[in-house]
């Protein structure tokens, strides 16, 4: 066997290098008249090696697997209990969707365009619907950044009206905890429609109800989603369920002011940003977790105590086998010792 002039000095430095790199070598094999014979098999196995090795280094697959929420025409991707990282890529937060009857909505887009992508592939499994809306339920990025997906494919988003001051940032927190690869095709689009108080959808003849929440909560951009119809809302990262909330961009006194607006509504699913559960319960472990914290901040301070002695003393052990208690718990006593002291 000869084959001239396939391989020429190439050095590939970056994974986008790698992936030109394969297709400089498919060329070169299409385009030679050198003719592997048939029984060269380890030849052949050996050079599609080369070829098709740095392509799979380019993806990340996420393994996404629709849950749907009781008896319902509701589903949800649901996250790991973690903080993103290289491992997850981002998986760590709830990305839903609705069959309105003739179409998809779409609640929160996920980490990551391909996250996005890789979901509506997902979707269209179950029904082969296109996207009406994507509504983006507040402003981190765990929970828009597959927007450039939907927006290539011509779906309007939504949001609340804090998007329309939020920055482009020149590498978002995403980007630089998770792999180049996962990131991939990845870019930082807003909403294009904003909710100031209140948007009433009308889909395949079915109300859905956005609301913004209007003070700061778990942040200042919290919106929920409610289809009297489907009996279920979806509340973002008001509520959590298998992992401790993080309280630092947030307000405790509006945060529980929302869980109870939200226990008022009749349904049977309330779903939030992160955890599993999706029945009444699903708020319970958020709301408890956030009035302990701030009530037993709030006795300390009146007995005087400093912000180190509060932080040591406040606990809370009911709750340290909830997944990153302790990661997060004494950043969030911290965090709420200097919120409540502003308040007072």
């Amino acid at each position: 066997m000869v084959c001239e002039n396939i391989l020429v000095p190439y050095k590939p430095a970056i994974l986008k290098q790698m992936v030109a790199y394969s297709f400089y070598l498919f060329t070169l094999f299409l385009q030679t008249s050198c003719i592997i014979p048939k029984k060269d098999k380890l030849v052949k196995q050996f050079f599609y090696t080369i070829i098709l090795l740095p392509l799979s280094l380019l993806s990340f697959d996420y393994h996404l697997k629709p849950v749907q929420i009781g008896s319902s025409s509701a589903y949800c991707f649901f996250g790991l209990p973690e903080v993103m990282n290289k491992k997850n890529n981002g998986n760590m937060s709830n990305s839903c969707f609705v069959n309105m009857g003739n179409s998809y909505l779409v609640i929160d887009s996920g980490p990551t365009y391909q996250y996005a992508k890789q979901a509506y592939e997902q979707m269209k499994k179950i029904a082969d619907l296109k996207i009406k809306y994507v509504i983006n339920t507040h402003v981190h990025d765990d929970h828009w950044l597959g927007n450039g997906y939907y927006k290539s494919l011509g779906v309007k988003i939504i949001g609340s009206s804090a998007f329309k001051t939020l920055e482009i940032e020149a590498m978002t927190r995403m980007k630089r905890r998770i792999s180049p690869e996962a990131y991939e095709k990845t870019r930082q689009v807003h909403p294009e429609l904003f909710v100031d108080e209140e948007m009433v959808l009308y889909l395949d003849h079915k109300r859905v109800i956005l609301k913004n929440i209007g003070a700061k909560a778990h942040t200042d951009s919290d919106m929920t989603i409610y289809i009297s119809s489907k009996r279920i809302v979806f509340a973002g990262d008001l509520v959590f369920n298998d992992r401790l909330p993080s309280i630092r961009d947030g307000n405790l006194k509006s945060w529980l002011e929302a869980l109870d607006e939200i226990l008022l509504l009749d349904v049977d699913y309330i779903v939030g940003g992160h955890g599993t559960i999706v029945t009444r319960k699903s708020v319970e472990m958020t709301y408890e977790y956030l009035k302990t914290l701030r009530d037993e901040v709030l006795r300390l301070m009146d007995e005087g105590e400093e912000i180190g002695d509060v932080v040591n003393a406040v606990t809370m052990d009911k709750f340290k086998n909830i997944n990153l208690y302790d990661s997060m718990h004494r950043q969030n006593v911290e965090t709420a010792y200097r919120m409540l002291e502003w308040e007072e």
